[in-house]
Protein backbone atom coordinates (compact mmCIF):
# COMPACT_ATOMS: atom_id res chain seq x y z
CA UNK A 1 0.00 0.00 0.00
CA UNK A 2 2.95 2.59 0.96
CA UNK A 3 4.89 1.81 -2.81
CA UNK A 4 1.27 2.05 -4.55
CA UNK A 5 0.38 5.47 -2.86
CA UNK A 6 4.09 6.52 -3.25
CA UNK A 7 4.08 5.28 -7.28
CA UNK A 8 0.40 8.02 -7.62
CA UNK A 9 2.30 10.95 -5.84
CA UNK A 10 5.07 10.54 -8.28
CA UNK A 11 3.04 10.69 -10.75
CA UNK A 12 0.08 13.99 -9.60
CA UNK A 13 2.72 15.94 -7.82
CA UNK A 14 6.73 14.33 -8.58
CA UNK A 15 7.24 12.38 -5.45
CA UNK A 16 10.44 10.84 -5.62
CA UNK A 17 10.07 8.08 -2.86
CA UNK A 18 9.02 7.32 1.21
CA UNK A 19 11.21 9.36 4.42
CA UNK A 20 11.07 6.82 7.31
CA UNK A 21 10.98 9.73 9.90
CA UNK A 22 9.18 11.49 12.83
CA UNK A 23 8.91 8.63 15.36
CA UNK A 24 12.70 5.90 15.47
CA UNK A 25 12.21 3.94 11.99
CA UNK A 26 14.26 1.31 13.14
CA UNK A 27 11.89 0.01 15.85
CA UNK A 28 9.66 -1.12 13.32
CA UNK A 29 13.09 -2.45 11.48
CA UNK A 30 10.80 -5.72 9.74
CA UNK A 31 8.26 -3.34 8.13
CA UNK A 32 11.24 -0.87 7.23
CA UNK A 33 12.95 -3.32 5.80
CA UNK A 34 10.25 -5.10 3.80
CA UNK A 35 9.12 -1.83 2.48
CA UNK A 36 12.49 -0.27 1.88
CA UNK A 37 13.17 -3.59 -0.54
CA UNK A 38 9.46 -2.85 -2.22
CA UNK A 39 9.97 1.21 -2.77
CA UNK A 40 13.74 0.57 -4.17
CA UNK A 41 12.07 -2.28 -6.70
CA UNK A 42 9.37 0.42 -7.95
CA UNK A 43 12.45 2.34 -8.47
CA UNK A 44 11.65 4.55 -5.37
CA UNK A 45 14.45 6.85 -3.24
CA UNK A 46 14.40 6.05 0.37
CA UNK A 47 15.49 7.93 3.27
CA UNK A 48 16.02 7.05 7.55
CA UNK A 49 16.15 9.56 9.79
CA UNK A 50 17.25 7.58 12.92
CA UNK A 51 19.41 7.60 15.97
CA UNK A 52 21.67 4.70 14.65
CA UNK A 53 21.39 2.72 17.44
CA UNK A 54 21.67 -0.40 15.69
CA UNK A 55 23.75 -3.25 14.99
CA UNK A 56 26.08 -4.06 12.28
CA UNK A 57 24.41 -7.24 10.42
CA UNK A 58 20.84 -5.20 10.82
CA UNK A 59 22.09 -2.09 9.15
CA UNK A 60 24.36 -3.92 6.78
CA UNK A 61 21.41 -5.67 5.76
CA UNK A 62 19.38 -2.48 5.19
CA UNK A 63 21.50 -0.16 3.85
CA UNK A 64 21.64 -1.43 0.25
CA UNK A 65 18.36 -0.28 -0.25
CA UNK A 66 18.59 3.03 1.69
CA UNK A 67 19.44 6.42 -0.09
CA UNK A 68 20.04 8.86 2.36
CA UNK A 69 20.09 8.61 6.20
CA UNK A 70 20.05 11.45 8.46
CA UNK A 71 21.69 10.08 12.06
CA UNK A 72 21.39 11.81 15.09
CA UNK A 73 24.53 12.43 16.82
CA UNK A 74 23.31 13.40 20.05
CA UNK A 75 26.40 14.24 21.39
CA UNK A 76 30.06 13.42 21.03
CA UNK A 77 30.56 11.80 24.71
CA UNK A 78 29.76 8.54 26.30
CA UNK A 79 28.13 10.53 29.25
CA UNK A 80 25.93 12.11 27.45
CA UNK A 81 24.81 9.13 25.44
CA UNK A 82 24.44 7.30 29.26
CA UNK A 83 22.51 10.49 30.52
CA UNK A 84 19.74 10.11 27.33
CA UNK A 85 20.20 6.44 27.34
CA UNK A 86 22.07 5.26 24.02
CA UNK A 87 25.62 4.28 23.17
CA UNK A 88 28.02 6.77 21.69
CA UNK A 89 30.29 4.33 19.72
CA UNK A 90 26.84 2.15 18.26
CA UNK A 91 26.07 5.92 16.78
CA UNK A 92 29.37 6.50 14.86
CA UNK A 93 29.73 2.84 13.64
CA UNK A 94 25.89 3.46 11.87
CA UNK A 95 27.30 6.78 10.00
CA UNK A 96 30.85 5.01 9.03
CA UNK A 97 29.01 2.05 7.50
CA UNK A 98 25.87 4.09 6.01
CA UNK A 99 28.85 6.15 4.09
CA UNK A 100 31.44 3.35 3.26
CA UNK A 101 28.08 1.52 1.41
CA UNK A 102 27.74 4.90 -0.45
CA UNK A 103 24.31 6.04 0.72
CA UNK A 104 23.96 9.89 1.56
CA UNK A 105 24.78 10.78 4.96
CA UNK A 106 23.78 13.72 7.07
CA UNK A 107 24.23 14.28 10.75
CA UNK A 108 21.88 16.01 12.94
CA UNK A 109 23.08 17.33 16.49
CA UNK A 110 20.36 18.89 18.84
CA UNK A 111 22.55 21.59 20.93
CA UNK A 112 21.25 21.36 24.56
CA UNK A 113 22.77 23.98 26.85
CA UNK A 114 25.21 23.16 29.46
CA UNK A 115 25.04 19.36 27.99
CA UNK A 116 25.91 18.69 25.04
CA UNK A 117 27.60 22.68 23.59
CA UNK A 118 30.76 22.46 24.90
CA UNK A 119 33.12 23.86 22.15
CA UNK A 120 35.87 20.73 22.80
CA UNK A 121 33.06 18.11 22.35
CA UNK A 122 32.26 20.29 19.00
CA UNK A 123 35.40 19.94 17.93
CA UNK A 124 36.07 16.80 18.17
CA UNK A 125 32.22 15.94 16.75
CA UNK A 126 33.94 17.84 13.52
CA UNK A 127 36.95 16.29 13.16
CA UNK A 128 35.31 12.87 13.40
CA UNK A 129 33.02 13.44 10.91
CA UNK A 130 35.91 15.52 8.38
CA UNK A 131 37.34 11.90 9.03
CA UNK A 132 34.71 10.43 6.97
CA UNK A 133 34.18 12.70 4.66
CA UNK A 134 34.84 16.93 5.06
CA UNK A 135 31.37 17.08 2.75
CA UNK A 136 29.43 15.38 5.35
CA UNK A 137 26.66 17.82 6.10
CA UNK A 138 26.42 18.82 9.67
CA UNK A 139 23.03 20.04 11.35
CA UNK A 140 22.76 22.03 14.67
CA UNK A 141 19.25 21.80 15.50
CA UNK A 142 18.38 24.84 18.34
CA UNK A 143 16.72 22.97 21.61
CA UNK A 144 13.59 23.76 22.86
CA UNK A 145 12.15 23.24 27.01
CA UNK A 146 9.21 20.57 26.52
CA UNK A 147 10.67 17.40 27.68
CA UNK A 148 13.39 18.56 30.39
CA UNK A 149 11.43 22.28 31.18
CA UNK A 150 14.07 22.77 33.50
CA UNK A 151 16.63 23.78 30.79
CA UNK A 152 16.59 26.46 29.26
CA UNK A 153 16.05 27.11 24.98
CA UNK A 154 19.87 26.86 23.52
CA UNK A 155 20.81 30.69 22.86
CA UNK A 156 20.79 31.55 19.03
CA UNK A 157 24.82 32.85 20.11
CA UNK A 158 25.60 29.15 20.90
CA UNK A 159 24.58 27.63 17.93
CA UNK A 160 26.78 30.19 15.61
CA UNK A 161 29.50 29.94 18.07
CA UNK A 162 29.39 25.78 17.62
CA UNK A 163 28.50 26.14 13.89
CA UNK A 164 31.74 28.32 13.49
CA UNK A 165 33.78 25.46 15.51
CA UNK A 166 32.40 22.73 12.82
CA UNK A 167 32.65 24.64 9.82
CA UNK A 168 36.44 24.87 10.68
CA UNK A 169 36.55 20.93 9.39
CA UNK A 170 33.09 20.89 7.74
CA UNK A 171 32.07 22.50 4.38
CA UNK A 172 28.29 22.34 5.28
CA UNK A 173 27.21 23.74 8.73
CA UNK A 174 23.52 24.53 9.23
CA UNK A 175 21.68 25.86 11.80
CA UNK A 176 17.81 24.61 12.74
CA UNK A 177 14.97 26.00 14.62
CA UNK A 178 17.39 29.72 15.00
Amino acid sequence: EIVAAAQRLEETSGNIGVAFTYNEPLVGYEFVYDTARLLKEAGLAVVLVTNGQIEKDPWLHLLPYVDAVNIDLKGFTQSFYDWIGGDLKTTKAAIEMAAEQGVHVEVTTLVIPGKNDGAEAMAAEAEWLAGISAELPLHLSRYFPRYLSDIPMTPAETLQRLRRIAGARLRFVHLGNV
